[in-house]
């Protein structure tokens, strides 16, 4: 399906228009096409939740899986600006904030986002020339 030491996997929630920005930013990005994209309502992003005992209906994680590795919240998301590149690594920096105070801001981001940003009734699908970067 992928090999997993060349290519990480971000799983997102499908239906929350700020992650689905998110998927398209770093698709935009990604000049080294290093990146996949499961969204976790789907079967990849279910499976790997029920793995890492995480909770099948809380879609409130950007998660970033490298290898076997799965890094959720902040952490996924500083570890995904560091393979981005092009600047995007400096964010990188932001790993010596401590952890709870890091996921402190990524959640109150994250309880509010069909707020702020709204959702869809269903997951976004890509266009036909991205679908080969998506999972499922």
């Amino acid at each position: 399906m992928y090999n997993s030491s060349e290519k990480k996997i971000v799983l997102f929630d499908g239906v929350c228009n700020l992650c689905n920005a998110s998927v398209q930013f770093i698709i935009k990005k990604d000049k080294k096409n290093q990146f996949l994209f499961g969204s976790l309502q789907g079967k990849f992003g279910q499976e790997q939740l029920k793995k890492y005992h995480l909770p099948a209906t809380d879609f409130n994680s950007f998660m970033l899986l490298e290898g076997e590795q799965l890094y959720t919240k902040s952490t996924g998301a500083l570890r995904m600006l560091k393979h981005l590149g092009s600047g995007w690594q400096l964010f990188y920096a932001f790993m010596i904030v401590p952890e709870f105070i890091r996921d402190g801001v990524y959640e109150f981001i994250s309880e509010n986002r069909y707020k702020w940003f709204g959702s869809k009734e269903e997951c976004w699908l890509p266009k036909p020339e991205l679908k080969k970067k998506f999972l499922d």
